[in-house]
């Protein structure tokens, strides 16, 4: 199985060649640590830049800031191998890397992008993207991280809750309110750089029911100082605007990496119920079992093509909102109905850890929650309707 299908009109050759390359960075690098990782509640450091040595990083940024020039399709590809070939549905913060760069490449000035690209797609930085509080999550607009003008800097305070990659990250894009008589006018993304950063601390990793292998934590400021040219953008007030710009990649990278993750787990199935026998017979041979294994990858099928879809579109730039989140919502729930059915195809040893389906069960609950709740997502397609 492949992210691409025979009729993708975005596929090219140096595609191809790339996704082998990431295949076997994955299955050398991320799938044996999965396990390692869960436990210490981190992916190990070196595993970053590894990442960037093999190109997977900047694979979409420009190759005067440091990448290898490609389009997102590149992207789409290393989200969708991570998954496909990994099993890893968010250990890896990966994704977040990828949408913070795009954030940069699209809002940066010409310093910024020279100053921070190089260093994300190469790995020395690792990224976040910090958005939800502990009173706030899908109503950006009500955020209470104040950043006030003080001198030549912004003075922050405040804190963000639920941060992929927040114990490591180096770099962080930050919602902020810059204007606090304004909702959505008065948001603005300040880009915080961590080391040495007064007043500035990380909560422990948060203990998660999935995706254990991401350090995901709180984070604090007080009165923490960081430059005014550290504003993503020429004015303050745009940050809502730029959220809502970038959250359709946000959205169709979480259904992508769903794609990805149903194509491993139904394979992992198919070879366990060919393998698995109950009363002197294959489990594979059951009616049901061939029933519920048709109607899954049925499924799977419609979301590829729906995705591949959804891919030719953003890189032609016409990927909407309301098809974004199709993509998202659909794509979760997809996956959360594909695991729950392979997981009950494996009987009992579903339910133990050993298997990688008991993992990928517990990972997936969370991608109908983050990147905006499916309930936000369903309402954001109907308002698309009642134009």
């Amino acid at each position: 199985m492949t992210l691409f299908t025979p009729t993708s009109n975005w596929q090219l050759e140096e595609h191809q060649l790339f996704s082998e390359s990431v295949k076997k960075f994955y299955s050398d690098e991320v799938k044996p640590n999965l396990e390692q990782w869960g436990e210490q509640q981190k992916v190990d450091r070196n595993l970053w830049n590894k990442a960037g040595d093999a190109g997977i990083l900047g694979g979409s940024v420009p190759e005067e800031y440091g990448g290898s020039g490609g389009d997102l399709g590149f992207d789409a590809i290393a989200l969708y191998e991570l998954g496909r070939t990994a099993g890893d549905s968010g250990s890896w913060g990966y994704a977040i890397q990828s949408i913070v760069i795009h954030y940069i490449n699209a809002y940066g000035t010409d310093e910024q992008k020279k100053r921070w690209l190089p260093k994300l797609s190469t790995g020395e930085y690792v990224s976040a993207l910090a958005m939800t509080e502990p009173s706030t999550g899908s109503d950006v607009q009500s955020i209470k991280t104040v950043a006030e003008r003080d001198g030549n800097q912004y003075k922050i305070n405040g804190s963000k809750i639920f941060i992929t990659n927040g114990g490591s990250a180096d770099l962080i894009v930050l919602a902020t309110k810059t204007n606090k008589t304004e909702k959505s006018k008065g948001v603005s993304l300040i880009v915080v750089e961590t080391k040495d950063l007064e007043g500035f601390k990380r909560g422990k990793p948060l203990k998660k029911l999935g995706q254990k292998g991401n350090d995901t934590c709180e984070l604090f400021f007080e009165d923490s100082k960081v430059p005014l040219t550290n504003l993503l953008g020429s004015e303050e007030g745009q940050g809502f605007y730029q959220l809502m710009k970038q959250l359709p990649w946000e959205r169709l990278a979480i259904g992508i990496g769903a794609l990805g993750t149903i194509d491993f787990a139904l394979e992992e199935t198919i070879k366990y119920v060919k393998d698995r026998k109950a009363f002197n017979q294959r489990i594979m041979d059951f009616q049901n079992t061939r029933f519920k294994l048709a109607e899954m990858k049925t499924k799977a099928e419609v979301l590829r093509s729906f995705i591949n879809d959804c891919v030719d579109r953003v890189k032609t730039g016409s990927l909407d909102a309301s098809t974004a989140s199709m993509a998202k919502y659909w794509g979760s729930q997809t996956q959360n109905e594909i695991m729950d059915g392979c997981l009950q195809l494996h009987g009992g040893y579903g339910f133990i850890m050993e298997y990688p389906i008991a993992r990928m069960y517990a990972d997936a609950r969370v991608q109908s929650i983050y990147g905006g709740t499916n309930e936000i997502m369903k309402e954001l397609i109907a308002r698309s309707l009642d134009d």
